[in-house]
């Protein structure tokens, strides 16, 4: 490290814990600007009672000191990068790195405010002022690693951060262990990282999609000292299954890939399903590494640690929950994807926004286009703010026993239209997702659970990025989907029980929950409405 580690943030995100434990990992010495203050000046609540500006003044005098010594990990006070001439000051001297925390976990840290001036009468209310109000300064930052309950992974995401260098993030996934990295570029770096575990071998599994990207891998690893061999798949759905993973586990044997050595999935979302279900029970389990090469799989499908294989009664019936020990999401290599993967992809884009991120889907209206041109600011973005959003989620409820069930929006729709397609080519799981959203707000709207407006402006927007949203828009057999066989489908999902459907359905845009008494009847009605045969 050459230069400072500047942690910015609200009040209450962490940046003294973690700073503390981020220098040490880096070998430098920390300092709380705020201590620094206080040692120098006297009580912060005294120096605020000569006014904010004074104050101000006062900060960035203390900051510009400290970056004037040698290079460490500062911690800047909840208001110093709102400052325009500490920011500067800081951007040119320190790499900053944003420790984004949610609003909710902000006010339970801060408690009563005490010795936090802007805070005193209302921490709650002060605290969502103040975020909405610097979210603009703190996206300035050169990179931003979301908060975790163990500051120990925090902490290691940052030191991650800073080895990578501005305009790449990480995203901790509940521990230290398990993180995404985000930007363009990191799969160059599977060798070092894979190295730096402890594994000594591996195996590389790509499609023959993915096929032309595994050299690079294979020399990132041997380069560092990890013996590796690559193995094919077919590409496509198909491959998901029974006879895809024996000839997977085969491979394995062949490969005498042993308990210390780890699989590498190398592709979009059924490569990741298929290896991460192979690493799981082969020799019992192993570890595994997700490289994915798809948008679907960078924001969805290599989240979480779900791998699944597909039954011919239905999609990701048969897997297991197995974390993966690292994702690496290089944006770098969605340039080569065809463009109806990058539309599938965007799907589960728009997921995040209409399950819980009302400002996230707005985002989506006015720069989805740039998304899908592949700007590398909107894609990165993207990319970053749905990897957070899951990564929430599924490490407050790792095994889908309440909130993650809300990642399936559009899902049990979608899964019933892939099944009775034959999980084909003629559907994407991210077309099926897609028009699985549009049904589930308008059987919303249907149910008077959310405002018809909400449901139109839904659709208006899958359909201006080219994605499906009534039954019409994609292939069916026989000439057309039966409401029937589409219902059966919907009651053998892995959500579903005694007999009753299982359906996330919205009050509104950025607002869904989980209906688990869905009425037979009701729902085969809609579909009738919406096109299927009865």
């Amino acid at each position: 490290m050459i230069r400072h580690v500047a942690l910015v943030g609200m009040p209450g995100s962490g940046k003294t814990r973690v700073g503390a434990l981020a220098a040490a990992r880096l070998g430098v010495p920390f300092v709380d600007s705020d201590a620094a203050i206080v040692a120098r000046h006297g009580p912060i609540s005294a120096l605020f009672e000569r006014g904010v500006a004074a104050f101000r003044a006062i900060e960035r005098e203390v900051i510009a000191e400290l970056l004037d010594g040698p290079p460490g990990v500062i911690a800047l006070g909840g208001g110093a990068f709102g400052d325009p001439a500490t920011r500067a000051l800081v951007r040119r001297a320190a790499m900053t790195v944003y420790l984004d925390a949610p609003l909710d976990v902000l006010v339970a840290r801060v408690g009563d405010g005490a010795g936090r001036p802007l805070l005193a009468g209302d921490p709650a209310g002060a605290l969502a002022r103040l975020h909405a109000a610097r979210a603009a300064d703190f996206a300035l930052a050169d990179a931003r690693v979301e908060t975790a309950p163990d500051p120990y992974a925090v902490a290691a995401a940052v030191a991650e951060a800073c080895a990578r260098g501005p305009c790449a993030e990480c995203v901790p996934v509940g521990t230290p262990e398990y993180a995404v990295r985000i930007g363009p570029g990191v799969a160059a770096r599977v060798g070092v990282k894979i190295a730096a575990l402890g594994f000594g071998r591996a195996v590389v599994v790509a499609d023959t999609n993915t096929a032309a990207f595994a050299p690079a891998l294979l020399a990132s690893l041997h380069a560092a000292g990890v013996t590796a061999d690559a193995v094919t798949i077919p590409a496509g759905e198909a491959s998901k299954g029974w006879d895809g993973l024996a000839a997977l586990c085969d491979a394995f044997a062949a490969a005498k890939l042993s308990r210390g050595d780890v699989a590498v999935a190398l592709g979009g979302g059924v490569v990741g399903d298929l290896t991460g279900f192979a690493a799981a029970i082969w020799m019992r389990g192993i570890a595994w590494v997700q490289v994915p090469t798809t948008l679907l799989a960078q924001v969805d499908s290599s989240v979480g640690g779900k791998t699944a294989i597909d039954l011919a009664a239905g999609k990701n019936l048969a897997g297991a929950f197995h974390d993966p020990r690292l994702v690496l999401a290089d944006t770098d290599v969605l340039a080569t994807l065809p463009a109806r993967e990058m539309r599938s992809g965007y799907a589960e884009v728009i997921k995040y926004g209409l399950l819980g991120d009302a400002r996230f889907f707005a985002w989506l209206e006015a720069n989805g286009a740039a998304v899908l041109a592949r700007d590398p600011a909107a894609l990165r973005t993207a990319v970053a703010h749905c990897v957070r959003m899951k990564a929430r989620i599924v490490t407050a409820d790792p095994l889908e026993q309440g909130a993650r069930a809300l990642l399936n929006l559009g899902h049990t729709f979608g899964h019933a239209l892939e099944a009775e397609n034959g999980f084909g080519d003629a559907l994407t799981h991210g077309e099926a997702v897609a028009l699985g959203c549009a049904l589930a707000f308008r059987l919303s709207a249907t149910l008077g659970l959310c405002a018809a407006a909400d449901a139109a402006r839904v659709e208006a927007h899958l359909a201006a990025c080219g994605l499906p949203v009534r039954l019409g828009d994609v292939p069916a057999p026989g000439g057309g989907f039966g409401a029937d066989a589409l219902v059966a489908r919907m009651l053998g999902d892995k959500k579903a029980g005694g007999g009753r459907l299982v359906l996330v359905l919205v009050r509104a845009i950025g607002d869904a929950f989980v209906a688990r008494d869905a009425e037979v009847g009701s729902v085969r009605a809609f579909l009738i409405g919406e096109g299927a045969r009865g």
